[in-house]
């Protein structure tokens, strides 16, 4: 399944939110060092309820626009 993502960082408090076929997605960290890919890698695992290694950054890595792929065996 492929999604796609538009993250807002550096926000007060972790939000999904899915309007039409996009998810907004704010996350707490700052998009220094991949941190913030990292986190949305860990919020999107536990919102899907699946294992990281399930969620993987396809397109849009250093984008606030991404493609995400997610493998829901």
């Amino acid at each position: 399944m492929v999604i796609k993502v538009t993250v807002k960082t550096s926000s007060k408090e972790v939000l999904i939110k899915k309007i039409d076929d996009v998810y907004r997605i704010s996350l707490k960290s700052k998009p220094f060092h991949n941190s913030a890919n990292l986190e949305l890698i860990g919020v999107l695992s536990s919102y899907f309820h699946i294992p990281k290694s399930s969620v993987k950054i396809s397109h849009g890595l250093r984008s606030k626009n991404k493609l995400i792929e997610i493998d829901r065996e």
